[in-house]
């Protein structure tokens, strides 16, 4: 089984950039199984094929306008999920709604799409998640953990490093 996480958005445009963010997160808090390949994918959009092609789960994490509240979790899967990228809000969901359809015609699709997005509450300049969504990240990162979870995969959590005394 391959399986891979892929985080969304530009880190440059505040909670735009919050797909990114969650599976960086993930992977600083578990050790994933060698089956989970955790990909920041950016902006990036046909430069991902390779990277997606004959992957058994894609699981994408992104900032979505869903008419939810701001930082709200929301989670996709499937049909789904392309469905919600017809009315785009970022570029980059134009560059994985032209992936995936690749992948369909190359026969290369993932056998299963699941979308953990977070509704973004502010999308101007700059670098810092806005509160809303801040407050959320967690929320994402577990729901990412659970969907590996589901698919009969462990992660375990990271230990922190004790800081020796001086």
């Amino acid at each position: 089984m391959r399986i891979v996480v892929l985080g969304l958005g530009n880190i440059l445009l505040r909670d735009e950039g919050v797909g990114v963010r969650v599976v960086e997160a993930l992977a600083a808090r578990y050790r994933l199984p060698a089956e989970v390949e955790v990909v920041d994918g950016g902006t990036v959009g046909m430069d991902l094929l390779d990277t997606l092609a004959g992957s058994d789960h894609l699981l994408v994490c992104d900032a979505v306008q869903t008419g939810a509240p701001p930082g709200s979790v929301v989670k996709l899967a499937d049909a789904e999920v392309p469905a919600l990228f017809q009315t785009r809000f970022s570029p980059h969901q134009l560059g994985l709604a032209e992936v995936l359809a690749t992948l369909i015609l190359m026969e290369e699709a993932p056998a299963a799409l699941t979308l953990i997005g977070v509704v973004p509450a502010d999308l101007e300049l700059g670098v810092e998640l806005s509160p809303e969504v801040a407050a959320a990240l967690e929320r994402a990162v577990e729901c990412l953990a659970d969907a590996l979870r589901g698919l009969g995969l462990h992660p375990t959590p990271r230990r922190a490093t004790p800081v020796a005394a001086i």
